[in-house]
């Protein structure tokens, strides 16, 4: 059961110099390679799929964990959870706007079922630290479900409290779980990040040791092609 109930556990020996905010993500990305990256993606029809939303984190490391789950056709990095309209990257890093760093997670319920987003949701970080993940510190990197109905929401709880009562954390979990509002895509440069961006200081140390974990406790999500 503890595979299910995964800890995501990111050692405090990272120093701040492997945090999301100290790896460039405060301005665009120059050079003509990371340019290339600004381009727009081919554009998908994504009308026949549901959505869920998440925030557990660097938006870089989420997008990639979702992204290998089999199920999952797209996964856009954004903002979420605040109250200014559009906002940019550089207003939330300094928390300004109350959004945090989300995914929007469209994918097919016939192949994976929003209860088992919500394992892939809480199994993939840890749930426990509050305005925090990793060695990256803030509100904008607060644990947060978002619900569009109540039958998420429902999901989201009985999962949390399941979570609770199987004592396999030493702390309380501090998981928001609020009503879903607005989701706005944060700047291209965000999207396929650790894809696009494989020698990045963060990528390396934080991003593709996170995703790894994730891969060896839920092997049974995961694509053919992201084992």
């Amino acid at each position: 059961m503890k595979k299910a109930f995964y800890i995501f556990g990111i050692a405090l020996l990272f120093s701040a110099t492997f945090s999301c905010q100290s790896q460039g993500k405060k301005s665009e990305p120059s050079g003509v390679a990371e340019i290339a990256n600004l381009k727009a993606p081919a554009e998908q029809d994504l009308s026949a799929y549901e959505t869920a939303y998440f925030a557990s984190g660097c938006f870089w490391c989420v997008e990639a964990i979702f992204e290998s789950v089999k199920g999952v056709a797209e996964v856009i990095s954004g903002y979420a959870g605040g109250t200014e309209s559009d906002p940019t990257y550089e207003q939330v890093s300094y928390g300004r706007t109350g959004h945090a760093e989300a995914v929007e997670v469209y994918y097919d319920p016939e192949v994976i079922s929003y209860f088992q987003l919500v394992q892939v949701f809480f199994g993939s970080h840890d749930p426990t630290t509050l305005n925090r993940q990793g060695p990256d510190r803030g509100p904008q990197y607060r644990s947060i479900a978002f619900y569009k109905n109540s039958a998420e929401q429902q999901t989201i709880r009985a999962y949390m409290d399941a979570l609770e009562e199987s004592g396999v954390y030493d702390q309380p979990i501090v998981t928001e779980i609020t009503p879903f509002t607005k989701f706005y895509p944060a700047e291209e440069y965000h999207q396929d990040y650790e894809k696009n961006n494989p020698d990045n200081p963060y990528v390396q140390n934080i991003s593709v040791p996170r995703l790894n974990r994730f891969k060896a406790n839920f092997s049974e999500f995961l694509k053919e092609d992201a084992h």
